[in-house]
């Protein structure tokens, strides 16, 4: 059995967050179409902020565009506006919290930075979707969240993975090329993926650490859950617990999540079953 502890730290604002253990990053979803919690208007997102950080995340990760399949993204436009309404009461309630941004937008991941201090890039095109996003990264001099989001026709367990290793690394050489320094891995569950390729990647997701950096992983309640069940997003707690659970056994640094407290508790529970601190 594998356990996050490799020494890892990535550099948030001037300050290293130490991954040699779990931590949370909990989604704030500033979108009116999210396929699962969405939050609208100040008091709604001033809640959201509150409870993501009171139940025990060390990260929150802010978007203001669905990512869900067939989705139509707003313009860069709108995706700003919402970001800055946003930001504007997280950073008001929690002035000091790590803060992600969950954008494909190089544009709009600059703003951010520069207006709110932001610390984190979360793009979940991989830089696919904006040629000017991995240039931007390097510029700021912030840590960035690499996901893989390139169809891969391979139905071999060794061969998807071996490709998928492939698709990272080339990318993460080109990153460090630029001068990105703090680079976290996101295998892009539901991104490019079958069902199918999905759980192979679940059940060989220790081979990206063949790649030596922290890694993220994200499933909560998505289609690989509920497609496979016969049931709907909103009914997904339960095999969202269960996946983040094979995650951190198999080594996953960030669980990037709905229910936060819930998440806490695996990480505890899978803590005390290794004999760690809890």
């Amino acid at each position: 059995m594998l356990t996050a502890t490799a020494p890892y730290t990535i550099n948030v604002g001037g300050e290293l967050l130490m991954l040699d253990a779990p931590v949370i990053m909990g989604i704030l979803n500033a979108t009116p179409d999210s396929f699962y919690q969405h939050h609208e208007g100040a008091e709604d997102i001033r809640t959201r902020t509150r409870q993501i950080l009171s139940e025990g995340a060390t990260i929150l990760d802010v978007g203001a565009c669905s990512t869900r399949p067939g989705y139509t993204p707003p313009d860069e436009k709108e995706e700003m506006r919402r970001l800055r309404e946003a930001l504007t009461i997280v950073r008001n309630k929690a002035p000091k919290a790590i803060v992600s941004v969950d954008t494909f937008r190089a544009e709009v991941a600059k703003m951010c930075v520069e207006e709110f201090g932001v610390q984190i890039v979360n793009d979940i095109s991989g830089g696919n979707l904006d040629a000017d996003m991995f240039r931007t990264v390097a510029e700021l001099g912030i840590p960035y969240v690499l996901t893989h989001n390139t169809t891969i026709n391979e139905t071999d367990d060794a061969a998807f993975m071996a490709q998928l290793l492939r698709d990272m690394g080339s990318k993460v050489e080109t990153l460090h090329e630029l001068g990105v320094c703090d680079i976290i891995l996101d295998p892009g569950f539901g991104f490019g993926k079958t069902l199918d390729q999905n759980y192979t990647l679940m059940r060989n997701l220790e081979v990206l650490h063949e790649l030596h950096l922290p890694m993220l992983v994200g499933i909560s309640h998505k289609s690989m859950i509920y497609k496979l069940l016969g049931t709907t997003p909103d009914e997904a707690l339960n095999g969202s617990t269960v996946l983040h659970t094979i995650a951190l056994q198999k080594g996953a640094h960030i669980l990037r999540v709905h229910e936060v407290r819930e998440a806490i508790e695996c990480i505890k529970i899978i803590n005390k079953t290794n004999g760690c601190p809890t």
